[in-house]
């Protein structure tokens, strides 16, 4: 059974497992100061989520930003559990707490960096295909990451008529 929940402490050799799954596509992270930075602060501030599927690691996301913009800075799934909704619960549980559990209100925007449409991870690892299904659209391009594949900008918008749809 699928659990989502926030991470504490004792995540963070899970989640650095995850990132060692996905580095030949992100670049280094388990090695990385910054990274470990990162991580301890998304966990000081109860900015980061795990999940948990029959008690082995399914995914985490790092996530941030206050009204009206807020970002994911970081989401990975295991490879095992692509494709079985982790990434869609885990994006819900992460803009839940963003908002305080009132949902996105009209304007509010969530930006995700994820990789260019030429990026082999982006077929590979179905991200992009992943934040379409979810209501996001391409945006502007970003900064290429640290093993120099291109990066690209994917925003979710709320309007009126559209209402977050994970």
């Amino acid at each position: 059974m699928l659990q989502v929940r926030p991470a504490v402490e004792a995540d963070r050799p899970t989640i650095l497992g995850l990132a060692g799954e996905v580095e030949h596509w992100f670049g280094p992270m388990v090695a990385e100061p910054g990274f470990h930075r990162a991580l301890d602060s998304h966990i000081a501030d109860e900015r980061a989520l795990v999940a948990t599927d029959e008690g082995q690691p399914a995914g985490a996301v790092l996530f941030g930003g206050s009204s009206p913009r807020y970002a994911v800075h970081w989401l990975v799934i295991s490879e095992r559990a692509r494709g079985l909704g982790v990434g869609r619960r885990l994006m819900a549980a992460a803009i839940e707490r963003l908002t305080a559990g009132q949902g996105l209100a009209e304007g509010e925007l969530v930006d995700v960096v994820t990789f260019g449409a030429d990026h082999p991870g982006a077929a590979a690892g179905g991200a992009r295909v992943f934040y379409e299904r979810l209501g996001f659209l391409p945006a502007e391009p970003a900064p290429d990451g640290p093993e120099g594949g291109s990066r690209q900008v994917f925003r979710y918008k709320r309007t009126e008529a559209v209402r977050f749809p994970f």
